[in-house]
């Protein structure tokens, strides 16, 4: 035994609320990994709907890595939501035309860069993610988090806006744990190691074969 075809859309037969990701995907600038799924109330092919202002010709990216959970009604903020703050005035005149095109050229909106999820991160339902955030391997971000800036690998956050409440693992830990790396085993390992991957002795998972 392998594990599931990562390869499936429905890896639950009678469940269709949840699917693997990656598998439903459209849009290239959504870059999804192996295992992650996606399990909403009323229908996962919402899940690109909540990837809110993600416009084509500013070119931003949304990457998330394998093996994550994202829960129902998740949103991802993209670089297309932004507004420029300097200005007295951060309405966006321009795009409506008749003259008011006229200061297009010095307009300069907001990036922030690609959001990236990494591996084995669990998102719960309505949270919120912001523009050029990275939120790091092993971490987890509470229900209705708004997630503003960056969150460390193997922390827990919560709140608007999320801080963190606490680490999942003491810091000697966590960094074993990055470079052990399980989500980048080949199936068949992850599969003959299940029992220490879900344990809580990350000694013996960096000594697994």
């Amino acid at each position: 035994m392998t594990g599931p075809d990562p390869s499936t859309v429905f890896p639950l037969p009678h469940h269709r609320k949840l699917v693997f990701l990656k598998n439903i995907i459209r849009n290239p600038n959504i870059i999804v990994g192996d295992y992650t799924y996606y399990d909403d109330l009323e229908d996962p092919y919402n899940f690109e709907k909540n990837v809110l202002y993600h416009f084509d010709f500013i070119g931003d990216k949304l990457l998330i890595g394998k093996f994550c959970a994202i829960a129902s009604g998740v949103k991802f903020i993209m670089n297309g939501g932004n507004h420029e703050t300097k200005p007295v005035s951060g309405y966006p005149f321009q795009i409506f035309g008749h003259g008011w095109e006229r200061i297009a050229e010095t307009v300069a909106y907001p990036m922030k860069g690609d959001t990236v999820v990494e591996n084995d991160v669990w998102i719960g339902t309505e949270a919120v993610i912001i523009p050029g955030v990275r939120i790091g391997n092993g971490a987890i971000v509470a229900t209705k988090a708004v997630v503003t800036k960056d969150v460390p690998d193997y922390a827990v956050v919560a709140g608007n806006p999320a801080t963190v409440v606490k680490m999942r693992f003491p810091e000697a830990e966590i960094q074993q744990l990055l470079s052990i790396a399980w989500w980048n085993w080949e199936v068949d390992k992850i599969t003959r190691n299940l029992h220490l991957i879900h344990s809580t002795d990350v000694e013996a998972l960096g000594n697994c074969k």
